[in-house]
């Protein structure tokens, strides 16, 4: 009889010991009984281990799936690093089937792709560097330079890696990715149907499928060899998962590259201060077209201002097109009371309701629920509610109202849901049937737009004020991408509607981005990332004093241990979400192991740790 240790895939449990007749590779997937269920659970050996002095349950089941030695690693790291079981870490994978055979496939491509010298210099330090940081303007090519690492690879019989923050960055790139590398190249993310998702695991196997374009899922895919990742617009948040495993997705693509010696590529118009602070960086500051781009700011707290209906007037009566970008989507984020002063509140969360005009209701965007306009207030009963915080569907119904003869569209998450929506609504732009796109966060993700002339920007000052320590490098970073969006091919202007020109103003131009990141490394030392490690630990449930309790509890032992510090607790900024009562606990320590040590002591049902957290 042979004794194994199993971690059960998805599940928060400690790994188990169970036995077999049969030995067993580790890295299979097999499948176990647990306790008095009748269900049978996956679960992925470990490793082989003593006889244990309790009686042990039977592996019921082998399946023809398994983790590799490097998935095997990597998910441990994951589950010391980010505070989880191994089982959840392992989850992230796809495994390998053993049916599938690497055909030892070779392909010959020629991007024909002629760099520039100055792209020439940094294709070589990315190459002797290894792992490295390509710190490039809009629009200096920094796609072509990424082609070429990949061709190298795969010339090689080696496999690539593309990775992109958002599925909407996607449609573009793959006609980019296909022009050089045919059927070799597979796009990855959650809308692919389950039919392609299975001809690409296959073909990651047998070799035919030499590089993955995709959101960072990609990187948990079954790759028979992997040669070189390329993390693209690095410094975009979306990278960092919202749900257990809370891993960031460019941090574990830099372990991964280093620990199995293989190339990394980072890349960015506006790189993080992380990535600046700790990754060998050259900067490409050369563009391939010359762009003019001319800044204006705006003081008003009009919605559209006399100075941006003129603007955009000008722009799109001269036949080129305009973005407008919004943080918010809806008509407006709050709904305030003229007579009490309260804000309509969602009944599950304690967050304010969006007003959607068109499906005439208010809306919560953390839990979905959805109710019917109100007439009068719902806390005092008589009074009128005005709405503040104006959002994207609102700006589109005014922008209709003022040009009535122009075609005027949304792009945020309630209008494209689907990849199809998405690529429609992308080609128009470009083929100039819609005259002004207005959009979230969605705009800036690095689309190629041609004929993009203008580009509006409303209520960054929302994002510069907002209560984290990474506020100003977000609001900057967004207001330089958006802005690359405007003028790729001679002339653009950037109108930006702000209190805070000074700021804005003098770091806009790309030139003094570096200067900017230098300055934000001296405003964190000793005090925040990168210099410090700090997570988040939630606390949530349903009942309010439970959770208050739980948290006084580890208050308690958090303060006692001296190696890390306890900067703050008390009510989450959002108190209740999804009917949950939520209070956290913000600690930091320049001590890495210290602060792990004192996160794995977290033993609660409660609890929700986010190691690295983004706050």
């Amino acid at each position: 009889m042979h004794y194994y240790e199993l971690a059960l895939l998805k599940s928060p449990l400690n790994n188990l010991t169970y036995q077999s007749e049969e030995k067993i590779q580790i890295g299979t997937k097999v499948k176990v009984k647990l306790q008095r269920r009748k269900v049978l659970n996956d679960a992925v050996v470990i490793k082989e281990v003593e006889k244990p002095s309790f009686k042990c349950v039977s592996i019921e089941e082998l399946t023809k799936e398994y983790y590799n030695s490097q998935m095997l690693q990597t998910a441990h790291f994951v589950s010391q690093y980010y505070v989880c079981s191994l089982g959840e870490a392992l989850s992230v994978y796809i495994p390998f089937n053993s049916d599938i055979k690497d055909l030892k496939q070779s392909y010959e491509f020629d991007s024909k792709i002629e760099l520039s010298p100055e792209q020439n210099k940094a294709y070589t330090f990315l190459n002797e560097k290894k792992q490295a940081l390509l710190f490039a303007n809009t629009g200096s090519g920094k796609t072509e330079i990424y082609i070429k690492i990949i061709e190298n690879h795969i010339k090689e019989n080696k496999q690539a890696i593309l990775l992109m923050p958002e599925i909407s960055l996607t449609p573009q790139m793959q006609k980019r990715l296909e022009k050089v590398f045919g059927d070799s190249i597979a796009i990855w993310h959650s809308k692919v149907t389950k039919k392609k998702k299975e001809e690409i695991l296959t073909g990651l196997q047998d070799g035919s499928i030499k590089l993955v374009a995709g959101a960072r899922s990609a990187l948990f895919l079954p790759y028979a060899n992997l040669g070189v990742i390329v993390v693209d617009e690095e410094h975009d948040e979306s990278y960092k998962s919202d749900s257990k495993p809370r891993f960031h997705t460019k941090d574990l693509a830099i372990y991964i590259a280093k620990k199995f010696d293989m190339q990394l590529v980072l890349g960015s118009a506006t790189v993080s201060t992380s990535s600046f602070h700790k990754i060998p960086f050259i900067r490409l500051d050369k563009t391939y077209h010359n762009t003019n781009k001319h800044y204006v700011f705006d003081e008003s707290d009009a919605n559209l201002s006399p100075l941006i209906i003129n603007k955009i007037s000008q722009t799109v009566q001269s036949g080129n097109q305009v973005i407008v970008f919004l943080p918010t989507r809806a008509n407006f984020k709050y709904q305030i009371c003229t007579t009490c002063g309260k804000s309509v509140e969602c009944p599950f969360c304690s967050v304010s309701m969006s007003l959607h005009k068109n499906d005439l209701a208010l809306k919560c965007h953390y839990c979905g629920y959805a109710q019917k306009i109100p007439e009068t207030c719902p806390s005092c009963n008589n009074g009128i509610i005005h709405n503040l915080r104006v959002g994207t569907a609102q700006i589109e119904e005014e922008l209709n109202e003022i040009f009535t003869d122009k075609v005027i569209k949304r792009f945020d998450r309630d209008k494209v849901k689907t990849n199809t929506q998405l690529k429609a609504i992308l080609n128009d732009f470009n083929k100039g049937k819609i005259d002004i796109l207005v959009g979230t966060q969605m705009l800036s993700k690095g689309h190629d737009y041609h004929n993009v002339k203008l580009a509006v920007v409303l209520g960054i000052d929302s994002l510069l004020n907002m209560n984290s320590y990474k506020a100003r490098e977000r609001a900057l970073s967004l207001l330089i991408q958006i802005s690359g969006r405007s003028g790729r091919k001679g002339e653009g202007e950037v109108v930006i509607q702000t209190k805070n020109e000074d700021f804005f103003d003098y770091y806009l131009n790309e030139s003094n981005y570096q200067e900017f990141l230098e300055s934000e490394l001296e405003f964190r030392e000793e005090l925040y990332p990168p210099y410090v490690k700090m997570a988040k630990v939630i606390f949530a449930h349903t009942n309010g004093l439970k959770v208050k309790d739980e948290l006084d509890k580890y208050i308690a032992i958090l303060k006692a241990n001296k190696d890390i510090e306890v900067v703050g607790f008390g009510q989450s900024p959002i108190f209740k979400m999804a009917n949950k009562y939520r209070y956290e606990i913000i600690l930091r320590s320049s001590n890495v192991k210290a602060l792990l040590t004192a996160l794995h002591t977290i033993n609660s049902p409660l609890a929700i740790i986010d190691m690295d957290t983004i706050y």
